[in-house]
């Protein structure tokens, strides 16, 4: 049997079959994908406390300087 001129070309060559991705190829960069997902939602979760934090110190020094100008007014 012979192959048609458009049959040959469409055959894989050594250089198309060493630039195939394989699935364990695939996993791992999916895995370093969420990994990095992960680390930036974990950054923001800290970040989203930290603020959280910083808002409720600063509404219990608001009352307590509410309480010395009162104490002053009298």
């Amino acid at each position: 049997m012979t192959l048609t001129p458009e049959q040959f070309n469409l055959l894989a060559t050594k250089q198309d079959l060493e630039n195939l991705v394989t699935k364990d190829d695939l996993d791992k960069k999916i895995d370093k994908v969420l990994a990095a997902v992960d680390g930036i939602a974990k950054k923001f979760e800290t970040a989203e406390i930290e603020g959280l934090s910083n808002q409720v110190a600063h509404n219990r020094f608001e009352e307590r300087i509410s309480i010395l100008e009162k104490c002053k007014t009298i």
